[in-house]
């Protein structure tokens, strides 16, 4: 498999912001130290207000490719969530598989990726109790940035890259 190499972050992030203009999205971001995990991403919380999030870009037993957006502190049975949607196992995305199909790295997964998704690979799910926080905030194609964006605003960005969202009450992990 040949190396994938991506655009410089900085090529990445204003990709997003003319697209988000375009959209006549109003968004806000936020430098911070780059985090790759829930954990890590909880020492820039206080300085970055609204709903956080997390995203995992799944990959299904038959090959179909999914990304699930949630609450940064739900943690979902993917078993359940599987069964619930119809779809077979789930399990984690490469890191290849990521970067060819969203075109990002990890520790950036986001839904804004899904404009990178041309031919539409990506099923996203989107978790209905985190589109009742506002604003709703997501690494921008980085992870040393926070964007943030209105609920109603991600739904059109995600439609608008071609998308139909699946919005879910994920199951959570049993306590």
């Amino acid at each position: 498999m040949p190396i994938l190499t991506l655009p410089p972050p900085e090529k990445r992030e204003a990709a997003l912001y003319e697209r988000l203009r375009a959209l006549g999205i109003a968004w806000k971001t936020y430098e911070h130290m780059p985090v790759f995990t829930v954990d890590e991403a909880d020492t820039v919380h206080d300085s970055v207000p609204g709903g956080h999030t997390k995203n995992l870009f799944l990959k299904d037993k038959k090959g179909g490719l999914w990304l699930v957006v949630l609450r940064d502190r739900l943690r979902v049975d993917l078993n359940a969530l599987a069964r619930q949607l119809g779809a077979p196992r789930y399990s984690f995305g490469s890191a290849d598989l990521l970067i060819a199909t969203l075109g990002i790295e990890p520790g950036s997964v986001t839904p804004f990726a899904l404009m990178n998704d041309a031919v539409r690979a990506v099923r996203p799910i989107l978790d209905e109790g985190m589109l009742a926080l506002d604003p709703l905030n997501f690494h921008p194609l980085r992870n040393d940035r926070t964007t943030a964006v209105s609920p109603s605003d991600l739904l059109a960005f995600v439609r608008a890259c071609g998308h139909d969202p699946i919005i879910a009450t994920l199951p959570e992990v049993a306590p």
